[in-house]
């Protein structure tokens, strides 16, 4: 009976509950703990949530998919696995998304194929995962100060929102990563569609503020006006509870279709070949010199640092786990998945930023959508691109909208100008330089000489 009273914790808060590790065996405490960390806050929360960082997994996935012939199939069951273990290990919505450097110097450059991507992967993970089990990332993690971190994230979270309103805007061709076009106002992808979209989600969940119930000051004055209340009340509450962005990426779904009815025709059921990759040596040096070293910066900043940071502010008490665990995850993940052909992923902050503000709340939620990508990789595999291609575009980039403004909005807690100055620094050289390591770089010094200056004056002040 003892290990039941521990299966459910009184709540220190509605929404974030405590872990509490049971007393007794190891084999207990695991399932124990496994069964927190995937338990449902409320299911159509976490069901929305899920949705949450498909704004950037999608677009990346299809382009990757359609310029070079990435194993789709091979990818979702992979990335379906990483959701499912991090959500049992984490206990938070910690999400999977595609390492973007690398992604964005597979797609553009003719000669950098899926062996140098998979190398760039393996090399990217391979240093994290010696960060990690060194402890140096945790080292790192405390070094760095918070407004830098703060600059970095909005500076992710800015890019985010820009790239969103070019997805809404702009026809885009994935398989060339460019924009093709103005967008059609009217259509199953036009900007109308979008723009109802993002109405819809602004009504639904406000501007991502869990404490907005009201208190009932106001003297009512008749029974009338009490009732009127009333219903308002549960009206509201009604509106809150619907799974916004479940309902607009199952609409997506619908118009993709739609758009494509014989790409129904054309699904090939069963999973995709899985083959171990032979990466020659150019494939290693290629994959290094123009993957991993642009890539290693922004995992190590977005994808570990910010993230627990992120993390321990949306999740206090429960998100507060170490650089060095979340390093290691993510160099095992691809040490593994790359071997096979699978995207090379990371954990990223604006991932959990959208999984956050759409309801995500538990590690149930990302393992609803590894158990979902698992499915769709083992039933269909690589055939399911001809959908993904034909879903509306202008949709997920309302979904990578909403995830970048989330991830932003957790730089308001810098109150002091100096803090601000240097998140500020940080955020407008990441965007300008369109390089988080060199935003990091000259957000660091400016930190260093404001405190040298500080030190400055407390000096001459105290000669005097």
């Amino acid at each position: 009976m003892e290990s039941q009273n521990h299966q459910n914790p009184p709540p220190q808060n509605p929404q974030e509950t405590a872990v509490r590790p049971p007393s007794s065996g190891f084999p207990t405490t695991v399932i124990e703990k496994l069964k927190t960390n995937l338990a449902f806050r409320s299911k159509w929360a976490e069901l929305n949530g899920a949705m949450g960082d498909l704004g950037t997994y999608i677009p990346i996935v299809l382009a990757l998919t359609l310029a070079k012939d990435l194993n789709l199939g091979t990818t979702l069951i992979f990335t379906g696995i990483y959701n499912i273990v991090t959500g049992a290990i984490y206990g938070v919505p910690m999400p999977v998304q595609p390492m973007k450097s690398i992604a964005a110097v597979a797609i553009s450059t003719p000669d950098f194929g899926i062996q140098e991507a998979m190398a760039a992967g393996i090399w990217t993970a391979a240093i994290l995962f010696v960060l990690g089990v060194t402890g140096l990332m945790q080292l790192v993690y405390k070094l760095i100060p918070l407004s830098v971190v703060r600059g970095i994230q909005l500076a992710q979270g800015l890019s985010f929102a820009m790239t969103s309103i070019k997805y809404i805007r702009k026809v885009q061709d994935f398989s060339m990563s460019k924009a093709s076009g103005e967008r059609h106002w009217l259509g199953l992808d036009g900007l109308i569609l979008a723009l109802f979209c993002a109405c819809f989600i602004i009504i639904v969940n406000g501007a991502g503020d869990e404490n907005e119930e009201r208190g009932n000051d106001c003297d009512l004055g008749d029974n009338n006006q009490e009732r009127a209340v009333g219903k308002m009340k549960k009206m509201r509450k009604f509106v809150a509870s619907l799974p916004s962005a479940f309902i607009i990426f199952l609409l997506g779904v619908i118009l993709s279709i739609a758009r494509g009815p014989k790409v129904v025709k054309g699904f090939k059921f069963g999973p995709s070949s899985i083959e171990l990759l032979k990466i020659s040596k150019h494939s290693w040096k290629e994959g290094f010199i123009k993957g991993t070293i642009p890539q290693l910066p922004l995992s190590i900043l977005n994808s570990v640092v910010a993230v627990c940071k992120l993390s321990s502010d949306l999740f206090p008490g429960r998100g507060d786990f170490s650089a060095t665990s979340v390093s290691v995850t993510v160099g095992l993940m691809n040490l593994v998945g790359c071997w096979f052909g699978a995207m090379p992923c990371c954990h990223g902050a604006g991932g959990l930023a959208g999984q956050y503000k759409f309801g995500g709340r538990s590690g149930g939620c990302v393992a609803l959508l590894g158990a979902a990508k698992l499915g769709l990789g083992l039933v269909l595999g690589s055939s399911l691109v001809k959908v993904l291609d034909q879903f509306p575009v202008g949709v997920l980039g309302v979904l990578l909208l909403f995830a970048g403004i989330e991830l932003a909005m957790c730089s308001r807690d810098m109150n002091s100008k100096e803090e601000s100055f240097v998140m500020l620094l940080c955020t407008a050289v990441s965007l300008v330089g369109s390089s988080a390591a060199l935003g990091f770089l000259c957000g660091i010094l400016a930190h260093f000489l404001l405190r040298l200056r500080k030190l400055g004056q407390y000096q001459s002040c105290s000669m005097v």
